[in-house]
């Protein structure tokens, strides 16, 4: 099952409407085929879009005079000949609307909500303690003491642990968007979700989920840490978006932005290296040379990510002596050139991204397959309606 494209499936998996079966081998799907992510991505904004549309109906008198005004129009008959099915038509689609807009209204009077199981102690929902279990809606704020933690889970989208000296708040949760805060403390999140789909704001950046298993921590200064056990993550922040693989870290600092990511099995020496490049901020031109230095010397193939990050982060000269060094250990893909890596050449940056597994596609432009959607969407829901009659 699930061994060719999905896009047909995509409006079916954002508004619920797949087994919980064929939800999870939709996300293992999506975290493979590039084509199929892109479908999705222009389907959840297509969602989002029409989620946050206002319906109005419109007034059952205005009717016969709009009727009357063509009737009494007889030099135009061609054109009220014309004019009145697509007079009847918006009518009905003004009903159908109306019902689909009573039909959301019904079934938003349940605020949305994540469930709470308690795991220790004695964790609290906006200072309320919680038994065994509980619900955070909204706006609501999560706190474990030194001696307490929970879970957070809801059907088709994962887990969340939340570990002791934790403060986290639900942000949002509709079926196009799924988001919390964490003000400080460490959180372990297995998302089964397709990608995108799953946020945790930071202090110091967001953490978008692309089909992954993660801890994000974060200390009393709003800075943090990502270590990706499985899937990929994507730091974002105003400085830089870096993808950070399973297996690999990266630290965000609330001043200066993120880190270069680094597989974390790499060698003590680089580690350090790595940090005094990124955040030591009183070194001088020479000591960041010397932390270069390290980095190359103790650079090992799967190295490789973090010397492509580092590209655009050092000066021309030094920009030469890494990729030399990335070269040097791993071939470089088909049609890139040494000139154009130096330059920054975009595509060439892009084709070293495919090959190191980091590649997610680009932002979807404006285009008219996004207005093709949108009404694919808007009738998908008409039909989903009709269907349930």
């Amino acid at each position: 099952m699930f061994s060719k494209h999905l896009s047909k499936l995509s409006s079916a998996y954002v508004h619920g409407e797949l087994s919980s079966e064929e939800t999870r081998q939709f996300a293992e799907h999506l975290i493979a085929c590039a084509s199929c992510r892109a479908d999705f991505d222009e389907v959840k904004m297509g969602a989002k879009f029409a989620e946050q549309l206002t319906l109005f109906s419109a007034p059952a008198s205005i009717w016969p005079n709009v009727i009357a005004g063509f009737d009494h129009q007889p030099r135009a008959s061609t054109r009220i000949q014309f004019l009145r099915p697509l007079a009847i038509a918006a009518a009905i689609v003004m009903m159908i609307a109306g019902g689909w807009w009573l039909w959301r209204s019904i079934r938003s009077e349940v605020p949305p909500s994540w469930q709470v199981a308690r795991l220790n102690g004695s964790p609290r929902i906006d200072s309320q303690a919680i038994n065994q279990d509980g619900r955070l809606a909204i706006g609501q704020w999560l706190e474990t003491d030194a001696t307490s933690s929970a879970q957070l889970s809801i059907d088709n989208v994962g887990r969340v642990e939340i570990d002791p000296n934790t403060r986290v708040r639900l942000l949002q949760t509709n079926s196009s968007e799924h988001r919390l805060e964490l003000a400080h403390g460490r959180v372990s999140a297995r998302i089964s979700a397709p990608p995108k789909l799953f946020f945790v704001n930071t202090p110091s950046g967001v953490a978008e989920d692309l089909g992954c298993a993660y801890t994000l921590e974060v200390d009393d200064a709003g800075d943090s840490v990502l270590h990706v056990t499985a899937g990929w993550v994507s730091m974002q922040t105003a400085n830089g978006e870096p993808v950070v693989p399973a297996g690999a870290a990266c630290v965000t600092r609330k001043s200066l932005g993120p880190g270069t990511p680094y597989f974390e099995d790499a060698t003590a020496d680089f580690r350090a290296a790595l940090a005094r490049f990124d955040f030591d901020s009183t070194v001088e031109t020479s000591s960041k040379r010397s932390s270069t230095d390290v980095l190359l010397r103790e650079a090992r193939p799967r190295d490789v990510m973090t010397l492509w990050y580092l590209l655009p982060r050092v000066n021309k000269d030094e920009r030469a002596r890494v990729y030399d060094r990335m070269t040097a250990i791993m071939a470089p893909p088909p049609g890139v050139t040494r000139d154009g890596m130096l330059s920054l050449d975009q595509e060439m940056m892009n084709s070293w991204k495919a090959k190191l597994g980091l590649s997610w596609g680009q932002p979807m432009e404006p285009k008219h397959s996004f207005w093709k959607k949108l009404w694919a969407e808007t009738l998908g829901r008409v039909n989903g309606l009709r269907g349930k009659r």
